[in-house]
């Protein structure tokens, strides 16, 4: 259980790096791909927002990252809760806001690992 909780904060956190470079670096090009519901003339007026999202996306990378160096598994485990949480309180006011899938994305695995971290502690 302890190994599937690791790769499943590993793989939240490598997703996580990929938002923060789509949203720093690709927003312009991949973003009218992924988001084909926006306007095309949205995504240059909005450069500088969605590369302030993806700062935030890569603190919230570089916590779950952060935890795989913690020696404590108490305050590694709840680090991991906090990152997660955050994640997943993102993914799903995204959902509500940008676009449903934004949830499975990103909410549904935070959820997931959370779950799984909730019951190895029982």
């Amino acid at each position: 259980m302890k190994l599937t909780i690791a790769i499943l904060i590993g793989v939240v956190a490598v997703l996580h790096l990929y938002f923060l470079w789509f949203e720093m670096f690709a927003w312009t090009t991949r973003g009218k791909k992924i988001f084909k519901k926006f306007p095309k003339d949205l995504f240059e007026p909005t450069k500088s927002l969605a590369a302030n999202q993806g700062l935030y996306n890569g603190f919230l990378a570089a916590g779950l990252i952060w935890t795989f160096s913690i020696q404590d598994p108490f305050w590694s485990t709840n680090i991991s809760i906090f990152f997660l949480s955050c994640v997943a309180i993102a993914g799903i006011y995204g959902a509500f806001t940008a676009d449903k899938k934004i949830f499975f994305v990103q909410a549904f695995p935070a959820l997931i690992t959370l779950l799984l971290i909730f019951i190895k502690q029982v």
